[in-house]
């Protein structure tokens, strides 16, 4: 006897299938859905705000959500510029020292190398003369090639930046749309959700909102608190970039472990570039240091809390294996998708302990 599928089957099929198509066409649009998925994550964050100021009236009349999103996109813009506008003056004053320092930093890696260089056989300065050299060299032997890599580098550097031009614009124009029908937006995707499955799809939602809520509200408070520690530790110490080498690594804790580790680089290059001696590299190992100590055994377990359970082990693999997959999409999508993965498991772990499989 053939087999032959239900209609109920039938339908499951077509219906599986062409959700599968859709997977596929928003992989294949990974760079063009960027600024779309940002301003959804960025969305997500404010429509508390926005909801918040959406309930308060003036006078008798209620506050149009529209002039409710306006106010809270003007709040957020105001504090990202606010952030610009405190790191690139400092940038544009400390850098010029900095590299006004590079040529003695050279000399005294060079005391250091050349002579273990001679005694290899090697004959090589490591200061301005001897680079100069090297790339007079470079430039005689293949000017032309270096040329054409140059130009064709900056044609794809200039597509680049007009892409970059295009998402910061987009970004803010999908932002306010989301903000502004929020609710229907979730509405409709809960009507799409099968009749069956829509408790358990909705109840797996509020868990899954729950976990960010609580891990973002956490995590900015550390972040925050992170930002003024090492500002104040590296200004009290000396360092003429303490500024915005300590608000970067305030914010790049958002990233466990490599956040810290990029920022505590920054500081060793400042220590390195601006003290003639061992002090400023000692200042820096004891402050970030104690900001470790600080941020592992009392910031994140008091704001973020053990309970969330989102391992920083696991958000270092979920943003670089989701990089990995969807390049920058991936990145952004990596902390909520990681979030419904893990809201998944506990749910399959659940079934699976009461399943006869499990228990027989």
């Amino acid at each position: 006897m053939p087999f032959s599928f239900t209609p109920d089957q039938k339908q499951s099929a077509f219906w599986l299938g062409l959700g599968v198509a859709f997977v596929l066409l928003l992989y294949a649009l990974g760079p063009v859905l960027t600024p779309f998925i940002a301003a959804a994550i960025l969305a997500y964050a404010l429509n508390g705000g926005v909801d918040y100021l959406d309930a308060r009236r003036v006078g008798r009349w209620p506050l149009p959500r529209a002039l409710a999103v306006v106010v809270v996109m003007l709040l957020f813009l105001s504090a990202v510029t606010a952030l610009v506008l405190i790191v690139i003056p400092v940038l544009q004053v400390e850098i010029p020292l900095l590299m006004a320092q590079i040529p003695a930093f050279l000399v005294r890696i060079d005391a250091v190398l050349a002579p273990r260089l001679h005694e290899m056989g090697i004959k090589f300065r490591l200061d301005g003369s001897g680079i100069r050299a090297i790339l007079s060299q470079q430039f005689e032997s293949g000017g032309d090639e270096i040329w054409t890599t140059v130009l064709s580098s900056a044609r794809i550097g200039g597509t680049r930046v007009l892409g970059w031009l295009v998402t910061l614009v987009l970004i803010p124009v999908a932002l306010f749309y989301l903000l502004l029908d929020w609710h229907k937006i979730l509405g409709r995707i809960s009507g799409a959700v099968p009749r069956r499955w829509v408790v358990q799809t909705v109840g797996m939602a509020h868990e899954v909102n729950v976990l960010l809520a609580q891990y973002l509200r956490g995590q900015l408070l550390v972040m925050l608190v992170l930002a003024a520690y090492y500002s104040m530790a590296l200004t009290i110490a000396g360092f003429e970039v303490a500024l915005p080498v300590g608000i970067l690594t305030g914010l790049l804790v958002f990233i466990p472990y490599l956040g810290f580790g990029l920022g505590l680089i920054l500081a060793f290059i400042a220590a390195v570039l601006q003290f003639a001696d061992w002090s400023g590299v000692i200042a820096v190992a004891i402050i970030y240091g104690a900001g470790q100590v600080v941020e592992g055994f009392f910031l994140t377990p008091r704001l973020v809390g053990e309970r969330i359970g989102l391992n920083p082990l696991a958000v270092i693999f979920a943003l670089l294996a989701f990089g990995q997959l969807f390049g920058f999409v991936g990145v952004l999508l990596a902390l909520p998708a990681s979030a419904v993965l893990m809201v998944a498991f506990r749910h399959l772990r659940h079934h699976y302990l009461r399943s006869s499989f499990y228990n027989a």
